[in-house]
């Protein structure tokens, strides 16, 4: 399969290690240095393109990789504002158009999980919630995509709650969610209940940058041939 990389920082650089050990063929690196070269016809030349840059350079990559009907996957956060515009664009191409705010299959399963222990708390009024992430220095958005995701599923459930807020501890009707940036920290996320008698904890660590990146190329490899708009529940079967 021939792979174009948009983004060719850490997680480019993981992504490429482990796909030309698999016999996969990087076609295209795009980083900051050339991104102003590159054409729709070079990125025709790739059967699939996987993204991770920054949040204000990502809805340009997905329209662009759309409008010239190569499949994309995304794994870059902090853009999610933009979503309806990607959705009908990836509508009206017949596009494909994958996204996840974590490729980890631990944090997938970590997801469903969290949806089906809120809905049990739903029933629970006195345990309060509260999510914490830590991530390396360099991460730009806050909180983390994970993060947000992991609130948003909640909030699904929970009837008791109705927003997230960027905050240690729970505020009244909101989610607090505590962010903390620390070293080189792949990536932790802990949701926590906690009742006067007790506390309950799911809690997710990523030892390295290698779960993301082999999530990532499992989904390019996954995309190529569909039509529409999908994420890491659609590849796992997780629905």
């Amino acid at each position: 399969m021939k792979i174009g990389l948009l983004g060719y920082g850490k997680m480019g650089k993981a992504i490429e290690q482990i796909a030309r050990a698999e016999g996969e063929q990087i076609a295209l690196r795009v980083d900051v240095d050339n991104a102003g070269e590159i054409g729709p016809e070079d990125l025709k030349a790739c059967e699939v393109l996987i993204e991770f840059t920054r949040p204000e350079a990502a809805f340009d990559n997905i329209r662009r990789a759309l409008e010239a009907g190569v499949p994309i996957v995304s794994g870059t956060t902090g853009w999610l504002d933009r979503w309806p515009e990607v959705r009908r664009l990836c509508e009206a191409r017949e596009g494909a158009f994958f996204y996840a705010s974590n490729f980890s299959i631990g944090v997938n399963i970590l997801f469903a999980l969290n949806r089906y222990l809120a809905r049990l708390m739903n029933e629970r009024p006195e345990y309060e919630v509260s999510l914490m992430e830590t991530h390396h220095i360099h991460k730009l958005d806050e909180p983390s995509g994970t993060a947000v995701t992991l609130a948003e599923g909640i909030l699904q459930e929970l009837d008791r709650k109705h927003s997230w807020t960027l905050e240690a501890g729970p505020a009244a009707e909101a989610i607090g969610i505590t962010a903390r940036r620390e070293g080189e920290v792949p990536g932790i996320h802990e949701v926590t209940y906690r009742s006067p008698v007790d506390t309950l904890r799911l809690r997710h660590e990523a030892h390295s940058r290698e779960g993301f990146a082999r999530g990532a190329l499992l989904a390019a490899r996954w995309l190529p041939g569909r039509q529409g708009v999908y994420g890491m529940q659609d590849l796992l079967g997780l629905k």
